[in-house]
């Protein structure tokens, strides 16, 4: 059977592997496609989309949106989107200067209770990457103030903790819409992390056309009402590991989770046909 992990992240955002790294440990774990859906860019789909007819894999370009709805912050993933088009990248640079403000102010509160970071440190752990709250906790790990990143979030800059910031986050169906304008198939990411699973409906009637069934953090109960709202629903099917470069046994999780590669067919299949009836 062909495999394919459709959720990863890349050095692009807060994930610890490069594109051109991802493409080649997915290569290793005998992968025959994977997705780079970095948060709020798509910095790292052309490095890796570069590499996959030497590698002989197909990289399916791929966004993850942060989005809120009902009080929730909801991911929705876009595939086969067209990642080239110069009002994507406008429309991602308001998202990052947002992420950069609140870096700033996070920075500001954790000073403020004695963790002594900079945003310089965090701009350098972070590069040219979307600064996210992985590389404010990396920045308190190198000072020696926790020990993981699970402690930072739990502690600290996790929803409710002493220096968390809200920041501003585009709407569910905005970010629907876009992925439409793209050319690309919309899916609802790991619905088994949704708190307040009465918003799935409402996502859901906002014209999205997949759901992530399989997950790292899914268990069976989830894997199966997932599997039922799909046939329910008429969505495609999704699943990928959301690698964010975590290493168990010296190896990445990237590809632990995985789904059978005619899923990328069948979504490669309907962002074709939308894409022709653009033209139309």
């Amino acid at each position: 059977m062909l495999k394919a992990d459709l959720h990863i992240h890349t050095t692009a955002s807060d994930g610890l592997l490069s594109p051109e790294e991802v493409v080649k440990w997915a290569v290793h774990k005998k992968l025959s496609a994977v997705a780079i859906t970095d948060h709020d860019t798509v910095k790292g789909v052309q490095p890796a989309v570069d590499m996959s007819d030497s590698y002989k894999i197909e990289v399916v370009p791929g966004i993850e949106f942060s989005s809120k709805h009902m009080d929730e912050e909801i991911h929705i993933l876009g595939y086969f989107i067209d990642y080239q088009k110069n009002w994507l990248k406008e429309k991602l640079d308001e998202m990052y200067q947002s992420r950069y403000n609140r870096a700033i102010r996070m920075v500001e509160k954790l000073n403020a209770i004695g963790i002594e970071i900079t945003l310089e440190q965090v701009k350098n752990i972070a590069e040219s990457a979307t600064i996210g709250r992985p590389h404010i906790a990396r920045a308190m790990i190198e000072k020696g103030y926790i020990d993981n990143l699970k402690d930072a979030f739990r502690l600290y800059i996790g929803k409710g903790g002493p220096a968390y910031v809200e920041r501003y986050r585009i709407s569910c169906q905005e970010a629907i819409d876009m992925i439409k304008e793209l050319g690309g198939v919309s899916v609802l990411a790991h619905p088994g992390l949704i708190n307040n699973k009465n918003c799935i409906d409402e996502i859901l009637d906002m014209g999205i056309e997949g759901i992530e069934v399989y997950h790292t953090k899914h268990d069976d109960e989830t894997v199966r009402s997932s599997l039922k709202l799909a046939a329910q629903r008429k969505l495609l099917i999704t699943g990928g590991s959301d690698c964010h470069g975590i290493f168990v046994n010296n190896q990445p999780i990237l590809g632990n989770v995985w789904v059978d590669f005619k899923y990328v067919q069948l979504l490669k299949e309907k962002a074709e046909t939308k894409q022709e009836n653009e033209k139309i």
